[in-house]
């Protein structure tokens, strides 16, 4: 795999080993790829305007994800945890909880980074590139690589885009 993910030059070898491991199968198996760096993942009752949150226990972190939310909206929160562990975790001290929009208490730059981190390792652009040559010039690609990929339509569209 080639794919070159979002800020991978700040990430610690070990973890970029084991994110780019499983972004080799499509649908990323994101909850796998969570458990293997650490990462408790659990899927709780939030309120209906919180995607998702990270917060450190015991020496670890666990990340909550708001059950109410549709699967692929649930990987993608998983995803953007991730991403703040990877990039961020020196400024999860008492946790992170993200908005609807992916907001936190965190400066909108390191939101952006979670985004578009979460992106690289759920959508990974070589796969999305072989997936868009299998479908061909079909009219619906970005409904089809989201069933593929088990993500939201708009986040293939931003992807894509």
């Amino acid at each position: 795999m080639t794919t070159k993910l979002a800020f991978e030059d700040r990430l610690e070898p070990k973890h970029l080993e084991t994110v780019k491991r499983y972004m080799q199968d499509v649908p990323v198996k994101i909850g796998e790829m969570a458990r293997a760096l650490g990462l408790d993942v659990v899927v709780a009752p939030l309120p209906l305007n919180i995607s998702g949150s990270i917060e450190p226990r015991d020496n670890s972190f666990v990340i909550k994800v708001n059950r109410y939310e549709p699967k692929a909206r649930q990987r993608f929160t998983i995803a953007h945890e991730i991403a703040h562990f990877l990039l961020h975790r020196d400024r999860i001290t008492t946790g992170l909880v993200d908005s609807v929009l992916y907001r936190s208490k965190l400066a909108s730059r390191l939101e952006t980074e979670a985004n578009k981190l979460a992106a690289d390792m759920i959508m990974p652009k070589d796969s999305i590139a072989k997936e868009l040559l299998n479908i061909g010039p079909t009219h619906d690609r970005a409904g089809r690589i989201s069933e593929l990929f088990n993500v939201s339509r708009q986040a293939v569209e931003i992807r894509l885009s």
